[in-house]
């Protein structure tokens, strides 16, 4: 799978807010989601196994320094990290600021919401305006 085939492979899978060799972090147009990202490998790899021990290594820290510059400038109640590849087969990372009041929590963000869409998330989107800086702060 690649190219055309593997939608990670045919586009970057967002606004890019950093990358380097291995992969790159994106921005996921989701709005009730402000700061939700994404570590995505540059090569195609359908499972973290597949990934040698020092490409592993490196996604990870990736995926942890990402993790905790969307937590300082996010500042919510909980953070989630998933690796999933169910509808693209492509090794990524999610990584979700959660809050109490959005509308899945505590479920998962694609289960069925729990309540109505709130108010605007106005802050939560000028925080997430910051989070280029904040992520390329922490992967100097």
């Amino acid at each position: 799978m690649s190219g055309g085939s593997c939608e990670f492979c045919a586009s970057p899978g967002g606004p890019v807010l950093w990358q380097n060799d291995l992969c790159r972090v994106v921005r996921v147009d989701e709005p009730d989601y402000p700061g939700f990202v994404r570590v995505i490998l540059k090569r195609h790899a359908r499972e973290m196994g597949d990934l040698s021990a020092e490409e592993r290594e490196a996604l990870m820290a990736v995926v942890f320094a990402v993790e905790a510059a969307v937590r300082e400038t996010m500042q919510p109640d909980k953070m989630n990290l998933a690796s999933l590849g169910n509808m693209t087969p492509h090794v990524h990372w999610h990584v979700v600021p959660r809050f109490a009041d959005d509308r899945h929590f505590p479920n998962p963000i694609w289960a069925a919401p729990k309540r109505e869409r709130g108010p605007s998330n106005a802050e939560r989107e000028r925080r997430a305006a910051n989070l280029a800086a904040a992520i390329a702060s922490r992967l100097a």
